[in-house]
């Protein structure tokens, strides 16, 4: 029975885990504007911004979140993202978590 219980657990946190992964086309789109400060390919041209390559996909989302939300500010973040749907920020965040750390 516990081994049962224990599945339906694992289950259930890899349902959750996936559900809100976004689409990566879609964010590879979306990331043209992005892409003037945190580089085509999320490599920044410059070191006042950070690299965006191969970050947690759920740590993007909620930053990203948090800049349009106005709980995490900076004043060139929030009208980059203020238009932002939830499924938008999904997808940036799987197309720049997929390109893996460089």
């Amino acid at each position: 029975m516990k081994s049962i219980l224990m599945g339906l657990i694992a289950g259930v946190a890899l349902v959750a885990t996936t559900a809100n992964a976004g689409d990566i086309a879609a964010g590879k789109a979306k990331s043209a504007v992005c892409a003037a400060c945190h580089g085509g390919e999320g490599i920044s041209p410059t070191p006042i911004w950070p690299n965006l390559a191969g970050q947690k996909e759920q740590y993007l989302v909620a930053q990203i979140k948090a800049f349009r939300d106005g709980t995490r500010q900076n004043a060139q973040m929030a009208p980059m993202v203020a238009n932002l749907s939830d499924e938008d920020i999904a997808n940036l965040a799987a197309f720049y978590a997929s390109l893996g750390c460089k």
